[in-house]
């Protein structure tokens, strides 16, 4: 299932930045300098545009760079360009990836370039979101069938006379707009831009305790900053979401997974090996999270700073 996508950026050699952008990454023109570089320490991981994903690659580069040697490189890229480049060695493992079995029957089962690299030990889900302090006070607005109850009080200058269901970034891939019209809610979908720019909303109508629906998603560190509640919509069942046009189900729960190129999985020695046993929990990577995107630490930083305190987690993934 395809869950969502980003915008792409490249990010710098060496550095790991909570970046947003627009466009699509030609990586048949970007790759890595060290991806494929016979013989030499060096490792190439595509990074997601949303800190979580970030958080990841941050801890993971870190213990690469400082515990075995290894020069890391980053590469950010939209997620299906990822799989491309994954598969021709142009990157050599993704992290934190939400279920594209398209992807998976071409490179994993068919051409056998990409392998899978294990469970992150996370669990990701999407769904709409009210916060908790609105819930409290109407706590029927948890059912999708009273949203409409509560249309007028989500209007924005944004919305067009109805609710606002707010989105992050239009090139995530979500159900929203079917989900919507489907289920025949007075609402209309609004993006915000990025992820950024949707936690910037969200902290700016909690700040005024003002009443919101966004679509949102876990693990995500802002839920320790703004409490929110889920939206119940009808039960999610497998191939309820396999019309596009025909959604009228809940997200599902999704255990995040790692891939490997299959090459660096069999010759990426000691870094094949950290990052095939690399699994953390959820708190673990909201962590991090929270302090990249709200501390303002440097991914580097937050990376040590998680290092430092939770040896007895990563001196396994080394052994």
């Amino acid at each position: 299932m395809r869950i969502r996508t980003t915008t792409a950026v490249v990010a710098g050699v060496s550095s790991l930045a909570l970046l947003t952008g627009c466009g699509a990454a030609d990586m048949t023109k970007q790759a890595s300098p060290f991806a494929g570089a016979q013989g030499a320490k060096t490792v190439t991981l595509s990074v997601q545009s949303w800190v979580g994903a970030q958080a990841n690659v941050a801890v993971a580069q870190y213990l690469l760079e400082h515990e075995l040697g290894y020069r890391v490189d980053t590469v950010q890229v939209d997620e299906i360009p990822a799989w491309d480049a994954l598969s021709q060695g142009r990157v050599d493992a993704i992290m934190e990836d939400w279920g594209h079995p398209d992807q998976e029957e071409r490179y994993v089962k068919d051409k056998r370039t990409i392998v899978p690299g294990g469970d992150l030990g996370v669990t990701g889900h999407i769904g709409w979101y009210v916060p908790t302090y609105f819930a409290k006070k109407h706590p029927d607005v948890t059912d999708w069938k009273n949203l409409d109850k509560y249309a007028d009080r989500m209007r924005t200058a944004e919305s067009g006379g109805k609710g606002q269901l707010m989105d992050g970034s239009p090139s995530y891939v979500t159900n929203d707009k079917a989900l919507v019209k489907n289920l025949d809610l007075d609402y209309q979908v609004v993006f915000a831009g990025s992820e950024a720019a949707q936690i910037t909303q969200i902290k700016q109508f909690a700040k005024a305790e003002k009443p919101f629906l966004t679509y949102w998603y876990e693990p995500q560190w802002l839920f320790k900053k703004v409490p929110m509640t889920e939206v119940k919509l009808p039960a999610y069942k497998e191939g309820c979401d396999a019309d596009p046009e025909k959604v009228a189900c809940a997200y599902p729960h999704t255990p995040l997974q790692k891939y490997l190129n299959a090459d660096f999985a069999r010759s990426g020695g000691d870094a094949a090996a950290l990052l095939k046993k690399f699994k953390w929990t959820t708190e673990d990577q909201n962590e991090v999270s929270l302090m990249i995107a709200e501390q303002k630490l440097s991914p580097e930083a937050a990376a040590k700073k998680w290092a430092d305190s939770h040896e007895s987690t990563w001196k396994s993934w080394l052994s």
